[in-house]
């Protein structure tokens, strides 16, 4: 049974493999779109051979690839280009993650695409951006992360940069992808001379546009801001960083208003008159991350919660995935679903986010085997008929 959700009825294609261009599109599934999910017969998306698997199945792709229809297509046959553009003219939305020059080779470049389906939202994803001297160079999501800024942020002073522990350069790119495709579907749907839109996006622009403060502390302070560990370059607050506590776990604490910056010092046994300004937290900085340094480490961290708590100071364990699939927050919350898998019965997976309570989307299957919907896509959505469609498979074209 396929998906309900914000965006029923909406039809995209996705010319896209691994991280960045399907996350854009998983995340438009989730809501109930048609996405279709074009992959080079026999292979298929790389995306399925990765990651760990079990009895022999991978695990990445059955969340990577929920809520979509998969096609098997090849792109370098006439006839294989010939149907992508059929699917690109029943299209709302066509996401593209190739190299420029093979994008204008296989007419599935933003001219190509406008000029089959005026009214296609094209989302072009490349390491360098179609603009750039490299828009034919190859690009992934840890290249992106570094040129981003963000890397050269991460990590402690006397240390080396450090990436986050999972795709977040292709995961925040395929956010933004999917925000900016809504825009533009929302334009479209106010505009009545509404001429289809190109959405051009490298993979180091999101990270980069999240990191708010560094051109213009640059511009304007001459500053190039450094790594500061978990304490931040550019600090909102008096207090921000991580304490492990006597019985090894970590928590962070961040305290980002007046109030409790001043209940930690009260927490701490300071005299809270040295902190009763903005400035005089500043200044002491180092003092508080010291003191809770001690304080934490003297305590177990069941004891140090509940006493953050105590005294409304904002703390948390740092959560591992074992803690995330016991914590009663997250079960309260329904973030967690269990969804049945052809390949591996009931698994646990992330819900559907964020929750729309009028009319939420739902996960209606895993990720599809290679090809499952060849016959749904081509012959009921595009029309294909029986002779077209065997052709086309004796020749190894789907």
């Amino acid at each position: 049974m396929q998906g309900r959700g914000q965006l029923k009825g909406l039809k995209v294609v996705e010319f896209a493999h691994v991280v960045a261009g399907p996350l854009a599109g998983a995340l438009l599934a989730d809501q109930g779109a048609d996405v279709v999910h074009v992959e080079p017969p026999g292979t298929g998306d790389a995306a399925r051979a990765m990651g760990p698997r079990k009895d022999g199945h991978p695990l990445w792709f059955k969340v990577a690839g929920r809520n979509k229809r998969s096609v098997t297509l090849d792109l370098h046959h006439d006839e294989g280009r010939a149907v992508a553009y059929r699917l690109v003219a029943w299209a709302d939305v066509v996401i593209v993650t190739l190299r420029s020059g093979r994008l204008r080779a296989w007419g599935l470049d933003w001219e190509s695409v406008h000029r089959i389906n005026p009214k296609a939202v094209l989302l072009q994803i490349s390491g360098y951006g179609a603009t750039s001297s490299l828009s034919d160079a190859p690009g992934f999501g840890k290249v992106g992360e570094a040129r981003s800024g963000v890397v050269g942020l991460t990590g402690f002073p006397d240390g080396p940069p450090v990436h986050t522990g999972f795709s977040h350069g292709d995961a925040v790119t395929g956010l933004m992808g999917a925000y900016a495709v809504l825009a533009a579907l929302h334009r479209q749907d106010h505009d009545a001379d509404f001429d289809g839109e190109w959405i051009d996006l490298a993979l180091f622009e999101p990270l980069f546009r999240l990191v708010e403060w560094q051109v213009i502390v640059h511009d304007q302070l001459g500053q190039v801001p450094e790594r500061a560990g978990n304490q931040l370059a550019v600090a909102p607050a008096a207090v921000i960083n991580t304490y492990q506590s006597h019985d090894g776990e970590w928590i962070t604490v961040t305290s980002a208003t007046l109030r409790s910056v001043l209940n930690i010092a009260e927490l701490l046994g300071f005299e809270k008159e040295q902190f009763a300004t903005a400035k005089q937290q500043l200044d002491q900085r180092q003092r508080l991350d010291d003191g809770l340094r001690a304080w934490v480490g003297e305590r177990s961290a069941s004891d140090c919660l509940k006493a953050f708590e105590d005294a409304e100071v904002v703390a948390s364990r740092v959560f591992s995935m074992a803690d995330i699939a016991d914590d009663p927050i997250y079960a309260e919350r329904e973030d967690i679903v269990t969804v049945h898998d052809a390949d591996l019965g009931p698994v646990r997976m992330q819900a559907v986010l964020p929750h729309f309570r009028q009319q939420p989307g739902r996960i209606w299957r895993t990720g599809p085997a290679l090809g499952e919907d060849n016959d749904l896509v081509y012959r009921e959505w595009l029309g294909l008929d029986e002779a077209e469609l065997a052709g086309l498979e004796e020749r190894h074209v789907v």
